[in-house]
């Protein structure tokens, strides 16, 4: 096999086996995520796609705070962002009759409003912004291959057969037909909402796949006099029409500002696919931007179906599945790309651990355990949302309509002076603050809470959220919780607590009268063999608590301790000194690695 900058550009000779300590099928964002992580931890990696390159349409776009952590971690967040339309333009998101037509209303979305930026501001060192998946995976591919990953492109997973040692997968380069065999230790199906992967180690999957249908119109079209001033990556559109149940529900995308855009459209599944020419296309651009003197270049179309479905278990055996191959679910809410770059962020470091013989196997049991519930909550709460749009519908008067005139009546209705007017612009008011719960989330994006064998409860509870747990985020140290982020440093620079965390190793965390857990971390990071790096906070040390930030919310004594492990999840804690830190720490190790 010849390979030029870590990619293959040749199959190997017929009947030869490749090895590999991890094989990823699938470079979308769960599978390049996995890949770039494990590169990064030195791990022996084989990405391999059956597309010859990348995404090649928007997809998903919205990136929060939690997966620009992760790519601030790997070291390419300044990569992502540089791509990326920032978190100041993508938040005027539009209820309207069309992009040129009347608005219904807007709702200042993924934290811009003057009431909800602090809230994402104080959460976390990065800013959630817009970047669509064509231009993503790009990044994460290359930086990968650039640290180790030998990638292959048209290259298709067939089958695989697993013994006591590791995995045998079957695949086939798409353009001679030859297949050829990959021998890996651990193997990763990264292949999407159709996965074979999944479906060859039989998955337990709820729910149902294809519940709705939906297309996509991909085109240009410079509409800056129609959107500069309200700036966003969604542009909703209600039309009486011939759309599913006789509403017209149209969403115009923003792709790159101003000028690259995406229709979703939806379709009766139930009935024959749609069928459109070049026109029909056309007429639909036009209708939902409302006005046909803009010149339009429609660059594709394609049909799609929206999924209700999660495995409630994500392994068997030296396989493990990732992304859309576990949580199948519409694009509300944004949570698919950034999920599925969690799923592969938490158990990269956990393959890595054990590869390394640091980690007992069941370490990776803790895998299912931690992201079972994430994809199922994640499910649940994107159908939810999109479901919540009958309000918005039945608010404007047009589900009980009974025909297109009696909708268009409905809607105009809300500008009487009435009580009928009055209440159906309350009645709309209501509607668009439940929508607060698909586009200020903060909670959902952000509070996840892991309980395994690879985290050491202290005995203790999660604080009891003071606002709605789903629309805010409440940080929190208790083992299982993410490490909360706050500014220390020093009168030369600062840094985030989660940058003193990296994901190559694990840390702790103390501060003033807690030295001695340092010591502890070396100690046991000799004796085990595992890195175990140690931050003090506190004046006069390397790093001191800037504006006080970091004792509000580490929830232990200064001579306490956080153990946080590579992704940035505490682990264990000791709310005070104890009489051997080494012993305790040693124990709390041991026990999160599988070790006894």
């Amino acid at each position: 096999m010849r390979f030029d900058d870590g990619i293959a550009t040749t199959a190997p000779p017929e009947g030869r086996v490749v090895e590999t300590d991890v094989l990823v099928i699938g470079s979308g964002p769960a599978g390049s995520s996995a890949a770039l992580a494990l590169a990064t931890y030195g791990v022996p990696t084989i990405l391999i796609t059956k597309y010859r390159w990348t995404a090649n349409t928007p997809r998903a776009h919205i990136t929060n705070q939690r997966a620009m952590e992760f790519f601030r971690d790997m070291g390419i967040e300044a990569e992502v962002q540089a791509v990326s339309t920032p978190h100041h333009l993508i938040g005027d998101t539009v209820f309207c009759s069309s992009i040129a037509g009347e608005e219904f209303g807007r709702i200042l979305a993924w934290g811009t409003s003057p009431e909800r930026e602090g809230d994402y501001v104080k959460a976390s060192p990065m800013l959630n912004c817009d970047v669509p998946q064509n231009f993503l995976e790009p990044i994460l591919v290359s930086a990968a291959t650039k640290r180790g990953t030998q990638t292959r492109f048209s290259t298709e997973y067939v089958s695989h057969r697993q013994d006591a040692d590791g995995v045998v997968t079957t695949v086939r380069d798409r353009l001679t037909g030859v297949e050829h065999e990959i021998r890996s230790k651990y193997l990763v199906g990264a292949d999407g909402a159709r996965s074979k992967v999944a479906a060859d180690i039989e998955l337990p999957l709820e729910g149902r796949m294809d519940i709705a249908g939906s297309m996509n119109i991909t085109f240009k079209a410079d509409l800056t006099r129609l959107v500069g001033h309200r700036p966003s990556v969604l542009y909703w559109v209600v039309q009486p029409g011939a759309n599913v149940g006789g509403i017209g529900a149209g969403l115009v995308r923003m792709v790159r500002p101003w000028n690259e855009w995406l229709i979703v459209w939806g379709y009766d599944i139930a009935q024959p696919p749609p069928e459109l020419d070049d026109a029909a296309t056309l007429d639909i651009v036009q209708s939902l931007l409302g006005t046909s003197d803009i010149d339009i270049e429609i660059t594709g179309r394609s049909l799609w179906g929206n999924n209700e479905t999660y495995a409630t278990h994500l392994q068997h055996g030296r396989v493990f599945c990732v992304g859309d191959a576990v949580h199948r679910h519409p694009p509300s809410n944004g949570l698919g790309s950034n999920t599925s770059i969690q799923d592969s962020y938490n158990l990269a470091w956990k393959l890595a651990a054990v590869l390394r013989g640091q980690a007992g196997p069941s370490l990776l049991e803790t895998y299912s355990e931690e992201r079972a519930p994430v994809a199922k909550q994640i499910v649940l709460r994107a159908n939810r949302s999109s479901r919540e749009f009958g309000g918005f519908f039945d608010a404007l008067g047009v589900t009980a309509a009974a025909d297109e005139s009696a909708m268009v009546a409905a809607i105009e209705e809300r500008k009487a002076a009435s009580a009928a007017g009055r209440a159906k612009r309350e009645a709309l008011q209501r509607a668009m603050d439940l929508k607060h719960y698909e586009f200020n989330a903060h909670g959902v994006e952000l509070g996840q809470f892991y309980e395994s064998a690879a985290v050491v409860p202290d005995g203790s509870t999660r604080p009891e959220p003071a606002r709605d747990p789903e629309l805010y985020y409440t940080p929190s140290t208790v083992p299982g919780s993410p490490l909360p982020h706050a500014w220390v440093g020093n009168a030369a620079r600062k840094w985030s607590t989660l940058d003193l965390a990296p994901s190559t190793r694990f840390t702790v965390f103390t501060g003033i009268g807690g030295e001695a857990w340092a010591g502890a971390a070396a100690t046991v990071s000799a004796d085990l063999g595992v890195d175990v790096g140690a931050v003090v906070i506190g004046p006069g040390r390397a790093t001191t608590d800037l504006y006080f930030d970091w004792a509000k919310v580490r929830e232990v004594d200064e001579d306490g301790v956080l153990l946080v492990r590579p992704d940035k999840i505490v682990a264990w804690r000791s709310l005070r000194a104890v009489d051997d830190p080494a012993v305790a720490l040693r124990r709390a190790l041991l026990r999160i690695l599988g070790r006894g």
